[in-house]
Parts: structure tokens; sequence; C-alpha cells
């Protein structure tokens, strides 16, 4: 589902208006009533509820005009309060406003502070407050009076829901521009927008529903313009296709994982689980010759492989055996340790391999300094899946300056270097070599555990495998990741889950996606 800015939404609204011939005024008016639809849909006593609508001059006011009539019509009580003069409302708002004036309601006029410390009361006796103030036009901080209406609506403790945006964020970035309303519920139009879908934005956005308002989806996809997605339930499982009956593993690609070192077997376990989990025909894990009966011993299905070693760490020398080795996919990284031989080793192997590769953790670190031997070129496709810090340590920065710009520095980073970067963190980011960025909404806090990202790494070689497509492996990959936490988290709770918790969950989440079986939380029992 395409994320759009301002300009891109004014572009969508141009091309429906004049080459479709939807006029504006059908768009505000199936605008208001989606939004009246998600407020009937989340507050079943919204007829006994009293509502004020907050008004401002532009369309989004206009909406709220469309919201306030369509309430009235349907018996709910309604005030309604522009904040601004009347003269100053135009075109289709202009037009919706007259209605209101027609059908006998009320719009109070607050033009100035002393207006509104007088109606305020009136506000705090409602039950419910929907946001109309401003849309996605708003590019600078609120100020004076809009910026008294939304500190005092804040402290209200009213719930609001927020036409588009909610009033103060700007369209354009996920960052706090200035003060802004903390909605409960943004019904958003057409399309989601960033402050809605990445910190530190959407904290002030609550539950997001995303309205019809008839825009073709052929306009919203076609806009010029960042190219920029939200990951859903729909794009993640049309890559996943049923199993023919007369399938065999090979089928279903060999990953090779690179992976673990003394105190650290259990990266390259949690990598071969993430691995078969996600449906690879044959994992090997390669790992270092004094940890591989230790490896071997955690699980059966996978085979492993020792590396030599030497008192510096992986031997060199030993990059051939493993190319030899090497099958389909190989993910390399996790848990390898930085000792001066293992980073010889894998800046090695990874100069001389020519199948896909997903690099992780102590493959990245390797690169420190020296980030422009990390290349995707053309017949072998680079994932990188670094957590912030290991982002910052790629690109020379602190770890606050990459969770301050995580957009731009991922997209960048996979266009300079021509691989795919896939960062995570809370609202993990896919960016591809030709600049497409993708946001995952799924997964939550209890993910932040040891050995979380080493399971996402063989699940992306393992669905690289398989489908042979490095976009679509990402987005499978870390679409599942994310809902196998969440299916842990209902189960275990955010505190007490464990890596091994959510590799445990990847299958419920794959049948969950293909809707193969329904899988429902589990009753508490208060005996």
């Amino acid at each position: 589902m395409r994320v759009l800015n301002a300009a891109q939404m004014r572009e969508a609204d141009r091309r429906t208006i004049e080459d479709v011939g939807i006029p504006s005024l059908v768009l505000m008016e199936n605008a208001g009533r989606q939004v009246v639809a998600a407020m009937e849909a989340i507050h079943t006593d919204l007829s006994e509820r009293q509502v004020a609508v907050l008004c401002g001059r532009g369309n989004n006011g206009g909406d709220g005009f469309v919201v306030a009539r369509t309430l009235m019509q349907r018996g709910v009580d309604v005030s309604v309060f522009l904040l601004g003069r009347v003269s100053d409302v135009r075109g289709d708002a202009r037009i919706n406003l007259e209605v209101l004036g027609h059908l006998g309601i009320t719009v109070v006029e607050i033009s100035d502070g002393q207006a509104w410390e007088l109606h305020l009361s009136e506000v705090r006796d409602c039950t419910l407050i929907v946001d109309a103030i401003f849309g996605t036009g708003l590019n600078a901080p609120v100020s004076g009076l809009i910026e008294s209406v939304i500190a005092d609506v804040n402290a209200s403790g009213i719930p609001v829901v927020a036409i588009d945006v909610p009033s103060g964020l700007s369209a354009d970035s996920c960052y706090l521009i200035g003060e802004s309303i903390e909605a409960e519920t943004t019904v958003t139009l057409a399309a989601p927008k960033l402050p809605l879908v990445l910190p530190p934005a959407e904290t002030r956005a609550g539950d997001i529903v995303i309205a019809d308002i008839g825009i073709p989806s052929e306009i919203l996809d076609g806009v010029d313009g960042p190219q920029i997605e939200l990951l859903t339930r729909a794009s993640a499982r049309e890559h996943l296709t049923p199993r023919t009956p007369d399938s065999h593993k090979g089928d279903y690609g060999h990953v090779l994982v690179v992976a673990g070192s003394r105190g650290k077997t259990g990266a390259a376990h949690l990598a071969g689980v993430g691995a078969l989990r996600s449906g690879a025909g044959l994992v090997t894990i390669a790992t270092a010759a004094s940890c591989q009966d230790v490896v071997a011993a955690m699980a059966p299905e996978y085979m492993t492989v020792g590396l030599r070693e030497t008192d510096a760490g992986l031997d060199p020398e030993g990059v051939d055996q493993l190319l030899e080795l090497a099958r389909d996919v190989v993910a390399i990284g996790p848990g390898l340790g930085q000792a001066p031989g293992t980073r010889e080793f894998i800046k090695a192997f990874v100069d001389r391999a020519t199948m896909p590769l997903v690099v992780d953790a102590d493959g990245l670190n390797t690169f420190h300094g020296d980030p422009d031997r990390l290349m995707g070129r053309e017949g072998r496709d680079v994932i990188i899946t670094p957590h912030p810090g290991e982002m910052a340590r790629l690109v020379g920065m602190s770890t606050d300056e990459v969770q301050a710009s995580r957009l731009e520095i991922a997209r960048n980073f996979a266009a300079s270097h021509h691989l795919y970067v896939v960062l995570k963190g809370h609202r993990t980011l896919i960016a591809t070599p030709d600049g497409k960025l993708f946001i995952n909404p799924t997964g939550n806090p209890g993910m932040s555990t040891g050995g979380t990202g080493d399971v996402l790494t063989g699940m992306i070689a393992a669905w690289l495998a398989h489908l042979l497509d490095a976009e679509a492996a990402c987005k499978v990959a870390v679409y599942l990741h994310g809902m196998a936490g969440d299916l842990a988290e209902a189960d275990e709770g955010e505190v007490s889950m464990t890596a091994g918790d959510v590799a445990g969950h990847i299958g419920d989440a794959i049948l969950e996606l293909t809707a193969r079986r329904r899988v429902v939380e589990r009753a508490g029992n208060d005996s």
C-alpha cells in the first residue's frame, strides 16, 4: 500500500477530478461519510455521545462539515466549531458550511483566543471530538489560537477522531514539527501518510483507518515522487503459493548459514531454525570446528560443517572450502565474532562469492570503515540486515543520527551499494537498489531480545532460496517475522518471550497469513 506525501496526495486528487471526472465535492462527501462510518464501527454507543467537530477553514474543515451533517442526520448530538471566520471559508468547504446553515445547524465562529475561552466549556462537555482543523496541507508549526486549541483538546482527555492526519503534524515528515493533536483514531483518506506509520509522530495518530474516498488505486500507485509502501497482509500473501504434490526438497533451495563461535553457538542455531521454519529444502550450518558438535546437537534437521580455525579465529585459507559448499543462498555473520582471522575470512568470502548473500551481525561489523567492499553486483543479490548500531558503524555515524534519518540513510546506502537494506527496529525498513522503501507494521517490543535478528537472517535466506526474488524475500520474511513475534507475544507476553518463541511461531504466522488455519488467542483461565 503506497504511502503518500502532501504533494502526491494533491496530485492524486487532481488526476481524479480532472482525468477521471469525479468532482471534488463528491470526494469531500465521500471523505466525511467514511469518517462517520469509521466512528460508528469504533464507537458502538455513538448515538448516545455528544460530539464536538472542530473545523478549520480549508478542505479538512469541509470534511468536518460533512461529518457534522451526517452525524446530525443520524440522530447524534453534534456541536460545530469553526476555528476562523466564516468569510475566510472558500470552495467546497464553503458549500458544505452553507448546507449546515440551510439545515439549521449552528456553526460557532471562533476567530480569536477570547472566543475560544468563551466556548471551551461547551467542547469539554462533549464525549467525543472530531479533529478537522488541518489535513495534509500543514508544513509549519501551529501557533496562536490553533496552538491553544490543540493544547486544551489534549488536556481534556476526551477521545479524538482525527481526519486524514492529526492537526499539527506534517504529512511530509514522521517527526514532530510542533504541538499536535493526540488522536485516539485517525481516519486517513485514500492512502496512509508518513507521520501515521513511523515514529515518533505515529504515537499521535492512535489507531489508523484507511478510508476509500473514490480515488482509483491506479492513480495512487502511479503518482510521481518517493516510492514508499506500507507492507500489508495482501502484499505478503501474494508471494505464498501452495506446494505442488510432486515437489521435493530441491525445489525449495539449499541455504548455507555461516555463523557461530565459542559462546555464540545459539546465533547459528537460531538462524538455521529460522531458515528451516521458513521452508528451506535443506539447511547447512558452517561453523567453527570447535563449535560443530555443540551446534549439531541443538537440532537434527540441519546439517553442519566445521570450519578450520587458528589462534586468530577462522582460517582465511578455508574460504575455498566454504565456496565449494555454498549452494543457492548464503547467510553469513550471526555470532561469528570479530577475531582478526575471522574478519579476513568474511571479507574474502564476500568478495569472491557468486551466489546471493544475506549479511548480518559480525558479517556487517567486518566492513566497518570499508563499506564499499560490501556491494551487490549483476547476478548476485546482496541483502544486509543491520540494526541501527550496525548501520551506524557502516556509514560512520552515531546510532542517534541513524535513528533520526532512517529512511534517507537506508535508501541512500541501498542505492549507492546496489544492495537491499533491511534496517531493523520498530517499523523495520526495507530499501531496494532502485530507490523503493517498504515499512513493516508487524512486530512488538517483546522482540527486543537477543537472537530475534538471527532468526530473521535465516528467514530471509530461506525465502530468497525458493522465491529467487530478493525484494519479495525481504518483504515476506520481514512481515512474517513480525507476525510470528506478535503471536509469540500473545502466548508468552512481551517481557518473557524469547527469540526461540519467535522461531516457534513462524509456522503459525504462515498458516494465519495464508488463511489455512485461523490462529486464535488462547482464552485465559480465571480459576
